[in-house]
């Protein structure tokens, strides 16, 4: 069978960028026409899309999205796609979903396929080891091409695009205040994704609420617990102090966990010991007791990622200026909390 060429095939084949064959197969005015009847003539010997050029190519008619998250397990990454697949199927447009699995190398190797199709924009969360390593190139090599992109929670400041993010500091803030003003004295911080940007926000915030309330921060009460050491050993050495009771947990799995050891570490919660999370996953509900949590609204976050990348493609054009658009967290209170 023979292989199907690409837009990238194609303009590797002359040395012009995807942007270019784009225009050049939809007859745009921008490309010359000598550039445009060799590259049409190329796309057609090779029966590109094994269909008519006319029907196939033409820029920003795919309505194709690609879509790439870090982590499929985790629940808030799970709101956000079903907020992106909606805004889409609205809006008629198809997705292409992929996931970096936290891996620097899968998301720019997924980023290169999402390339050499012909999708119409890209809405995309960065990897744990893309942000550890701060390595964008594939990012601004995308958006140099004329491939519109959107980032979401996860973001580089060095691109720029269009971006939506979450409050994580106003959120972690809330959440440390809330342990404090139903009586906790000393609030420690559990984070197992400090090599991520949200996770250094949520830090801040915790540290924020210790200064509001005139605490004294304690470091070793901010407990960083990478992806190779044993949680429940790091847990177990921390509460060895009698005198910590709140926990503030970045991350929804390392809430569920703490939960389990405080209470086989005999703990009575919310009494001895108060739990606070990131985020707000079902399995959260149906705990005993039921863990308080931050909502990050990840189904209003995809869809307005998928609003912004379709508003984006739609009106190309108007070359408007890049926005971030920031959403505000909730605290939802339950039992692993006291009432104010």
């Amino acid at each position: 069978m023979p292989k199907r060429i690409t837009l990238k095939h194609i303009a590797n084949t002359f040395g012009v960028s995807i942007a270019t064959v784009s225009k050049a197969l939809s007859d745009s005015y921008e490309i010359s026409t000598a550039t445009k009847e060799k590259i049409v003539a190329y796309a057609r010997e090779h029966n590109y899309k094994s269909k008519s050029i006319d029907l196939s190519v033409l820029h920003k008619k795919t309505k194709t999205i690609g879509v790439i998250i870090p982590n499929i397990m985790n629940s808030f990454f799970a709101k956000v796609f079903v907020g992106i697949e909606e805004k889409a199927t609205q809006n008629g447009y198809h997705l292409i979903s992929c996931i970096s699995n936290e891996s620097l190398e899968k998301e720019v190797k997924t980023l290169e396929l999402l390339k050499s199709d012909s999708l119409d924009g890209i809405i995309i969360s960065l990897a744990e080891e893309t942000q550890l390593r701060q390595q964008y190139a594939h990012l601004k090599n995308a958006i140099n091409e004329g491939v519109p992109v959107v980032m979401f929670d996860r973001v580089a400041d060095e691109i720029d695009c269009d971006k939506v993010i979450v409050n994580d500091l106003e959120g972690a803030f809330h959440a440390t205040k809330h342990l404090i003003t139903t009586g906790c004295k000393r609030v420690a911080l559990i984070s197992v994704i400090d090599n991520l940007s949200v996770g250094k926000l949520r830090v801040e915030g915790y540290k924020k609420a210790l200064q509001e309330f005139a605490i004294p921060l304690e470091e070793k009460l901010i407990v960083r617990i990478g992806k190779n050491e044993d949680f429940d050993t790091a847990l177990k050495i921390i509460l060895a102090d009698k005198n910590i009771d709140g926990l503030l947990c970045l991350e929804e799995s390392a809430a569920v966990n703490a939960l389990r050891i405080v209470k086989h570490m005999n703990y009575s919660v919310p009494k001895d010991m108060s739990i606070a999370c990131f985020t707000n996953g079902k399995l959260l509900q149906h705990l005993t007791p039921s863990i308080s949590a931050i909502s990050q609204h990840g189904k209003h976050i995809g869809e307005t990622a998928a609003t912004m990348l379709i508003d984006r493609i739609e009106n190309e054009e108007q070359h408007n200026p890049f926005i971030t658009k920031v959403v505000k967290t909730s605290l939802i209170e339950r039992e692993s909390t006291r009432i104010h």
